[in-house]
């Protein structure tokens, strides 16, 4: 009969072995992705031949001076009154019913189209027939939208 284990001893690896299993590892990865290393030496020679990891290489030495001209560009007034001013449109968007947003888009589109199609057409509008476009309901239905949407665009105004 076999005696019992009483220990259990743990390989310990060399450095050198270690630094073998390392090697034959990525030996073993070269070979599996040789078409994509293939691919990604053409980028970086392609890229190192048109100058870019030159000018990379450059940067990354210049990083400090490069973000003191980038803070001092982004802290111009312009600059800060555009940040604000797309804030604020973001703002206003979220605050649209997304449903009203594609309709009127869409009816803009109609719109234009239609504005496109008549105003080639050679005829002279007369105050006649100006009178009779405000019996016609789609053109009574935009200009009470519009005059809806001056009305509480003044009221924003009010406040």
């Amino acid at each position: 009969m076999a005696s019992p284990i009483t220990q259990i001893k743990k390989k310990e690896w060399t450095a050198e072995e270690i630094r073998q299993q390392k090697l034959y590892e990525l030996e073993t990865l070269i070979a599996e992705q040789d078409q994509a290393l293939n691919k990604l030496l053409a980028i970086t020679g392609n890229l190192d031949d048109a100058g870019v990891l030159d000018a990379i290489l450059a940067m990354v030495k210049a990083k400090e001076g490069i973000a003191e001209v980038v803070m001092g560009q982004a802290t111009r007034v312009p600059v800060t009154n555009l940040i604000n001013n797309m804030m604020g449109a973001a703002a206003a968007l979220t605050a649209i019913d997304p449903a009203s947003t594609k309709k009127l888009a869409s009816s803009m589109v109609k719109g234009l189209n239609e504005a496109e199609s008549q105003n080639h057409n050679g005829k002279k509008l007369g105050v006649f027939q100006m009178v009779r476009a405000f019996r016609d309901p789609d053109v009574n239905r935009a200009i009470k939208f519009g005059l809806n949407f001056l009305k509480g665009m003044g009221k924003g105004l009010d406040k």
